[in-house]
């Protein structure tokens, strides 16, 4: 099969891609969106969730046992199921995006904020810092690498998951990949597999970016 051919019997039909930019800008969009808000939301909710576990320590395994259950819980399961409960459209696609990127965020926001050093610790009380002040001011800034490491790992996690939500009405690229299977038309599953991929590592480059860049003290080789 000529993968380079023009036309719809070919593997790539050149033309129809095309003819279709308006609505691959439109879907583009729309991927993308769903990726910022669902990664947002659950930083959000996995920030409420890991404070309460630094402060309760109790908390921990209930809290990673439950966003745990909801991680491994099939992507094509939860969508579906919570279809009856909230409809279609941009909720249970949100809802079900989020809930892939707790247990991600709560393990690292943890993990980061635990290796602080002591020292650092007891020097942040020594210069009259209240206990949240050092929270926020030292062990979370310090612990910046590894929470932008965990939004990393849910921002490509949740990338590929949009595409399965075109089944509840959203899905972004993968609107193109449903299109395809239905009408077994290779070139819009192509398209969205290529695109899916290409957007994972823009926005995995462009958190390294901004990594590196509210981390210098990593640059140079100092250590916590």
């Amino acid at each position: 099969m000529n993968v380079l051919a023009n036309g719809p019997d070919s593997f790539i039909w050149w033309e129809w891609i095309g003819d279709h930019t308006d609505e691959i800008w439109t879907q583009t969009k729309q991927h993308v969106w769903l990726t910022v808000v669902s990664v947002f939301l659950g930083l959000l909710i996995a920030g409420v969730l890991s404070a309460l576990a630094l402060r309760l320590r109790w908390t921990y395994s209930p809290i990673t046992w439950v966003t745990g259950i909801l991680y491994t819980i099939p992507s094509l399961a939860l969508f579906v199921f919570l279809v009856p409960y909230v409809g279609l459209g941009t909720k249970p696609a949100v809802i079900g995006l989020v809930s892939y990127t707790l247990l991600i965020l709560v393990r690292n926001i943890v993990a980061g904020v635990d290796g602080v050093s002591p020292a650092i610790r007891e020097a942040a009380d020594g210069m009259g810092y209240t206990r949240w002040r050092r929270f926020f001011s030292v062990e979370l800034r310090l612990a910046t690498p590894a929470i932008i490491a965990g939004i990393r790992i849910a921002a490509v996690t949740v990338v590929g998951l949009v595409t399965v939500t075109a089944l509840v009405g959203e899905g972004g690229y993968g609107k193109f990949i449903n299109d395809g299977l239905s009408r077994d038309f290779s070139t819009p599953i192509v398209l969205g597999l290529v695109l899916s991929v290409a957007l994972a590592v823009v926005i995995d480059v462009a958190l390294l970016l901004l990594e590196r860049w509210v981390t210098p003290w990593t640059r140079r080789g100092v250590r916590a």
